[in-house]
């Protein structure tokens, strides 16, 4: 039965009441952590946050004196870096996946797969050695490596999905036209996976965005993304929530800005994916 064809008291109880509920629960903490952001320090601990007499003072405090500038620049060069290393690599990777036939193809991708089981934990202190002996420790460039190691697995796999629907005679008749392997997938393949590309650019930088682990451990003081930085605001006595709030909105909105602008692409490009041509 149709929605709209739905008594209106059995459509509130049925739809719209648990959907009230729904982004109440999802939204809630969000709306108390920005009421909390624009509530005086010197009353969050005696009245509680309230949007009475709301000011940006925590926000202003943030990149005056935390320096919560520079933690944002560093997040913006780290997850661009990972985008444009983990698309370069799963991108011709997943084209040779989609069009040529090897030895070795279906454990290669088993083997993707199985890399996103083990937790980052494992991989912490080999990279950690690695980068050392490298020296490129509390580095953008150890960032942006480590964090291409856990988005090209997965990258891969969501890739070879966009190219397995798009035609091989397409990429022969471009070659039979004077085109290179190369030039194909460059003139051919990539116009008509764009969708795709734009999905899994979007899964790289909100991975590569969101991520602390490697953060925390191959970065230092040089280096230091909004995920660490908004974790050293909790103190051994103290914990400020003013700070550590406004800095949490302020972190989230690059990510949530561009998933708004790219959002119709976005789900054309996992839909499009879940589809086998």
């Amino acid at each position: 039965m149709a929605l709209r064809k739905l008594p209106l008291g059995r459509r509130l109880l049925i739809v719209d009441l648990p959907m009230a509920l729904i982004l109440v629960f999802t939204l809630g903490p969000y709306l108390w952590m920005f009421i909390t952001s624009v509530t005086d320090e010197s009353k969050l601990f005696t009245e509680g946050p309230s949007i009475i007499g709301a000011t940006i003072d925590n926000y202003t405090r943030l990149f005056r004196t935390v320096g919560f500038g520079d933690n944002l620049f560093d997040s913006l060069i780290v997850s661009c870096g990972t985008v444009v290393v983990g698309l370069s690599l799963s991108i011709t990777a997943a084209y040779s996946f989609s069009r040529f036939s090897f030895r070795g193809k279906k454990i290669l991708m088993l083997q993707f797969l199985l890399i996103n089981m083990f937790p980052l934990v494992l991989l912490i202190l080999p990279l950690f050695v690695l980068m050392r002996v490298l020296g490129l420790l509390d580095t953008h460039l150890a960032l942006i490596i480590a964090n291409s190691t856990v988005a090209i697995p997965f990258s891969i796999w969501m890739m070879v999905s966009y190219m397995n629907g798009i035609p091989k005679s397409l990429d022969e008749a471009a070659m039979t036209d004077g085109c290179t392997r190369l030039g194909a997938l460059r003139r051919v393949v990539l116009p008509l996976c764009g969708p795709g590309i734009v999905a899994t650019g979007i899964y790289i930088f909100i991975t590569s965005w969101n991520e602390y682990l490697y953060a925390l451990t191959l970065g230092g003081r040089n280096v230091r993304t909004i995920t660490v930085a908004v974790q050293t605001l909790i103190g051994e006595y103290e914990v400020q929530w003013g700070l550590m709030t406004a800095g949490g909105i302020v972190g989230a909105m690059p990510a949530t800005v561009l998933f708004l602008l790219v959002q119709k692409r976005l789900i054309s490009g996992l839909t499009q994916g879940a589809v086998k041509g």
